[in-house]
């Protein structure tokens, strides 16, 4: 085999495996909360420019009332999980998210202050991240009810890649006694 036959082949597979990460969706589990304003409108314009600009929302939780988490003498909040399909690295997503919540009027004033809307990354398919900027799997998910129980309603059997246990079985021992009811 000659020099230039050895180049293009490895060109050629190079080209392969770019294609095939490419082509590669990774399916991407998002948590999505409001306690300003209109909260069910900020949560569907959110779901919208998501599906826009990152991929498409293959599953959706119901929409489930709660109470503050972390900072609790702040009205109540309308949370949701849904799952998306991306062909994005998770910091690219990040990035994509941070945009989303400002086009739609986060202002962030104080850590788990009021907020129009506010975006999680929860999981990017069963990947472990660890970033300056980013933790995946989201690092308070089996301590926050308002995670468990809609992420239970689309992905009870969904594995946690660091805790090994399944999304039902982390509901039942989280330590978050706060409501979360269903939205009609």
């Amino acid at each position: 085999m000659t020099f230039f036959e050895k180049i293009n082949r490895s060109v050629f597979f190079n080209i392969l495996k770019n294609l095939i990460n490419f082509v590669r969706m990774e399916e991407i589990y998002l948590g999505l909360g409001s306690n300003m304003g209109d909260r069910k409108k900020h949560i569907n314009q959110t779901i919208n420019k998501i599906e826009k600009q990152l991929g498409p929302c293959i599953q959706q939780s119901s929409l489930y009332r709660t109470a503050a988490w972390g900072k609790t003498n702040q009205s109540y909040f309308i949370n949701q999980v849904i799952q998306i399909r991306a062909k994005k690295a998770p910091i690219d997503i990040l990035d994509k998210m941070l945009e989303i919540e400002m086009e739609l009027g986060r202002v962030r004033k104080e850590k788990w202050g009021e907020r129009k809307i506010d975006i999680d990354l929860l999981f990017y398919g069963s990947e472990i991240v660890e970033l300056p900027r980013l933790l995946v799997p989201h690092p308070f998910i089996a301590e926050r009810r308002f995670v468990l129980v809609p992420m239970n309603e689309i992905a009870p059997n969904f594995i946690h890649p660091i805790f090994e246990r399944s999304i039902a079985d982390l509901l039942s021992d989280c330590p978050d006694t706060l409501p979360v009811e269903l939205v009609d």
